[in-house]
């Protein structure tokens, strides 16, 4: 017959002490101080009665999380924030952790956070935009061990898997759109249109194409917000207060433009506040158009026109391609490692609200 197991109860009668203390004791969490006999005391009763102490768990301690970590340049724009939510949808639904490295676009906290990958070893890492020149080789070397996926514009050589935007095919769509309503003189609206930020620049370059196919690429003014904005650290109104200080600047030096197109929708509606306050009709007067679709371009009183290209689906496509990377380490194929290269690209829409109508047309002098 096996012999009863000897509990803290046990110990604690045969000492003449709380079970508590005896716990506390036994434990070494002295936050109550004992005196040198009770302690003496209650280890010779734990002794005498033959107490084995129980192994703690340490299962969840050993256990390694399944952990992404995704890159963010800010989250003052809801196009990262819908990222994000797609991102941590998919994740969450495969019991996967989200730990985001928010870089504000300052390449020291982004060499930081790459340089902190190699300890934290993450299961998977989700770039929500093209990595700093400089660190292109480097990404590429972490996702020789660690699946890495970007969210970025189809034109930059990068060798990993991808969720591709062509910005340029975006630019176009905008464009297009206002040259069917017959808008002939146009402004183009943006950040700081700098090397580093790509993107912005294949929006506008693709803006400017239509313009100049149809002959009148002259006729385009493209005001871009100075580079000394992107060094400092982004505020919750930045890219609308880009949008309202570039338009008034516009208003001040010319009066015979009929639409403004915002690289993006926080941008447009900083435009549309500056042409209310100028009492200046959108759409009766200027149109004006962003590019994303967030939610606030939906709302009734803003019906924004805008450019769907359903940024949410793009985080949950990268978080599958993570996801189907890390399958293929854990379920071998053959003795061979296979190399596989993700690649997905969605077709963007043009999204005709409440903002945008046809020119209006100047009167005759006669």
């Amino acid at each position: 017959m096996s012999r009863r197991k000897v509990t803290s109860t046990d110990i604690a009668r045969e000492a003449g002490v709380s079970q508590s203390t005896v716990s506390m004791i036994l434990n070494k969490k002295y936050n109550a101080s004992f005196s040198r006999e009770t302690v003496e005391r209650v280890e010779r009763a734990a002794k005498d009665l033959g107490y084995v102490s129980q192994k703690r768990k340490t299962s969840r301690s050993n256990k390694k999380e399944k952990l992404l970590v995704v890159f963010c340049p800010n989250l003052t724009n809801p196009y990262y924030v819908m990222l994000l939510q797609g991102i941590e949808s998919r994740a969450k639904e495969q019991g996967y952790a989200l730990f985001v490295c928010n870089t504000q676009r300052d390449l020291r906290m982004e060499e930081c956070y790459l340089k902190m990958m190699w300890q934290i070893r993450p299961l998977g890492i989700v770039y929500m935009c093209n990595p700093s020149d400089c660190f292109m080789r480097l990404v590429e070397e972490l996702s020789r061990t660690i699946p890495v996926a970007v969210i970025n514009n189809q034109n930059e050589k990068l060798d990993v898997d991808a969720v591709e935007l062509d910005n340029s095919k975006l630019g176009r769509l905008m464009a297009r759109h206002f040259l069917e309503l017959g808008h002939r003189k146009v402004a183009y609206i943006a950040p700081p249109l700098t090397v580093r930020q790509k993107q912005r620049s294949k929006r506008v370059e693709g803006f400017l194409k239509e313009y100049e196919a149809a002959g009148i690429r002259e006729n385009v003014i493209i005001k871009a917000a100075k580079e000394e904005i992107d060094r400092n650290v982004a505020h919750i109104d930045s890219e609308y207060m880009i949008g309202y200080e570039l338009t008034c600047e516009l208003l001040k030096e010319t009066g015979d433009i009929t639409a403004i197109a915002g690289l993006n929708d926080m941008i447009a509606f900083g435009v549309m506040d500056a042409l209310h306050d100028a009492k200046i009709k959108v759409p009766g007067d200027i149109s004006v158009m962003g590019c994303d679709n967030t939610l606030f371009s939906r709302l009734h009183k803003v019906g924004l026109t805008t450019i769907e290209h359903f940024v949410i689906l793009k985080g949950r496509d990268a978080c599958d391609i993570i996801m189907k990377k890390i399958a293929t380490h854990v379920t071998k194929y053959s003795d061979i490692e296979p190399i596989s290269t993700y690649h997905v690209e969605y077709e963007p829409k043009l999204i005709a609200r409440g903002t945008t109508s046809y020119a209006k047309q100047r009167k005759n002098k006669n």
